[in-house]
């Protein structure tokens, strides 16, 4: 009773924002049951605010019955300050990369566990975008996602790891393997993918650092064909990243 008491007196938006606290990059993925344990509401309550949720798209209901956080709040995401901030002074330095390379160029943030495609710019033949802005892929998956884990925190490993989803056969999926490549993309400089995130596409993704030299974005290309020219693709991306970090450097 002395629950059902204090559910009542909490407001419909304070309820809201207690269901949307309990989603951090150790809980992307939530039963319903673990909501309500998490957020102090009855499981009722929590079944009736998550589906107004839902309908708005701040949250979203998974195939596995799981909920995760949805895209409305991911593209509001985008009008955050610092992420508008930075989607400005890396859009020149997109351009000059899609100049030399021909192919779709991502920025890519980290989000919780996920990466978070935060800008993308691509010519007129590249067909149906695999990704829009304010969509997340897993880490592991994604050659922006591979650079932001690689360069993350042990938590950042330790959440991300947990559970690897396999969007195609060639996924990784063994922790083990994924530890070791991860070493290779601090060691070489840059990550890539092998149609790991979806069929006939390949990515290519240095990192991009801030003036203290701290990693805080992914910038690559995808192609719809195995990237063969990696040894001129790279170049171009890392003097566009350190474009951006010079930018963010430079007042105004």
């Amino acid at each position: 009773m002395a629950g059902n008491s204090a559910d009542r007196g909490r407001s419909v938006t304070s309820k809201a924002l207690a269901l949307l606290g309990t989603f951090d990059p150790s809980h992307t993925r939530q039963s319903l049951s673990q909501i309500s344990r998490r957020s102090g509401l009855p499981v009722a309550t929590c079944h009736r605010i998550v589906a107004e949720l839902a309908a708005w798209g701040a949250v979203q209901r998974q195939p596995d019955g799981l909920y995760t956080v949805g895209p409305r709040l991911a593209q509001l995401g985008l009008l955050a300050p610092i992420r508008r901030g930075l989607q400005q002074v890396a859009s020149p330095h997109m351009q000059d990369v899609l100049f030399a390379t021909r192919q779709v160029v991502n920025l890519f943030v980290l989000d919780g566990t996920e990466a978070l495609l935060l800008d993308r710019i691509s010519g007129s033949r590249v067909g149906a975008p695999i990704a829009r802005p304010g969509d997340k892929l897993p880490l592991h998956t994604s050659a922006g996602g591979k650079v932001l884990l690689a360069h993350g925190s042990d938590d950042l490993w330790e959440s991300a790891t947990r559970r690897l989803v396999v969007d195609t056969p060639h996924s990784i999926a063994d922790t083990a393997r994924l530890e070791r490549e991860m070493a290779d993309v601090r060691r070489r400089g840059y990550a890539t993918t092998d149609e790991e995130h979806s069929p006939g596409a390949f990515g290519l993704a240095v990192p991009v650092r801030d003036p203290e030299d701290a990693v805080v974005a992914a910038l690559g290309i995808v192609a719809l064909a195995r990237i063969k020219d990696v040894q001129r693709v790279v170049p171009a991306l890392q003097v566009a990243s350190a474009a951006i970090t010079r930018s963010m450097r430079t007042p105004g």
